[in-house]
């Protein structure tokens, strides 16, 4: 797996195709492969990178004094687009990666040529409330004993956990990963307990939402109709504030699009993509 460092630590990622870059950051205690339905279908055009971003299932700890706030992990993307020299690069955010997307379209714009809201976090739901209890399980380091159960495929179908994601089958295979991913290294262990015991701070991530009005490249937000933990009137202020956004909602899909209609948020991801790559060069 291609690697980079950066000041944050070490940050893998995944590459395919060739062409525009289009970069998608996926949520919490997740992986990158999470996206493959979707960078399968888009890299016969597009060059397509997904980061492992420290949310718990990354496979190497990153420098034990990194900011794993929400303005670091903006940065972390941002600086990730600077050491790859990737340029008009359409960002796309699902679950809490999609804050981070707004982290870095609201304050480190300038690689950006594009932005992708593919249902996730946004205002005050950064984490969404069912989740907000891991916060204090962060503060007084009882995360590991409450993800303990993860391990077992069973509680995995809880609302609170995986469960309601996505309308069809869990992936547990990649699950089985994240999980292991996790328990493997204490270093991954710090970061999450970190990460997580930062979340939470909703005068922030308001903040972020109102500087996206200064985000003028294509824009789309695409939501998920049925989603449990991200309301579609979340969606809606997104696309109002952002300059020329349209929004599209997703029919029959919970929060995972890329697995609940892959086809579907493909189009949607190049539909922008090629316009992002068709405008004149600056």
């Amino acid at each position: 797996m291609p690697r980079t460092e950066l000041s944050h630590g070490t940050l893998h990622y995944h590459e395919s195709g060739a062409g525009a870059p289009v970069v998608f950051l996926h949520g919490y205690l997740m992986g990158a492969r999470l996206w493959d339905p979707v960078t399968r279908l888009l890299e016969g055009e597009f060059r397509c990178l997904v980061p492992e971003l420290p949310f718990g299932a990354h496979p190497a700890a990153l420098r034990p004094d990194a900011d794993l706030t929400a303005a670091g992990l903006g940065r972390l993307v941002a600086d990730f687009l600077d050491a790859l020299d990737l340029r008009d690069v359409t960002l796309v955010g699902n679950d809490s990666g999609a804050a981070v997307a707004q982290v870095v379209a609201a304050r480190r714009a300038g690689r950006l040529g594009g932005l992708v809201l593919a249902t996730g976090d946004a205002f005050d739901h950064f984490p969404p409330k069912p989740f907000r209890p891991l916060i204090a399980a962060a503060r007084i380091k009882a995360l590991t004993p409450l993800l303990a159960m993860l391990k077992a495929r069973p509680p995995r179908s809880l609302p609170v956990t995986y469960g309601w994601l996505t309308h069809g089958d869990l992936p547990h295979d990649l699950i089985d990963r994240w999980i292991a991913a996790y328990f493997a290294d204490q270093g991954v262990r710090r970061d999450l307990r970190r990460l997580t015991a930062a979340l939470g701070d909703d005068a922030f991530m308001n903040q972020i939402a109102a500087e996206l009005a200064g985000f003028t490249g294509p824009a789309l937000v695409a939501w998920a109709a049925d989603d449990k933990f991200f309301p579609l009137e979340d969606g809606r202020k997104l696309a109002a504030i952002l300059p020329g956004a349209r929004l599209e909602i997703i029919p029959e899909s919970r929060t995972w699009v890329m697995r609940d209609q892959p086809a579907r948020t493909a189009r949607l991801v190049a539909g922008l993509a090629r316009g992002v790559a068709a405008r004149p060069a600056a």
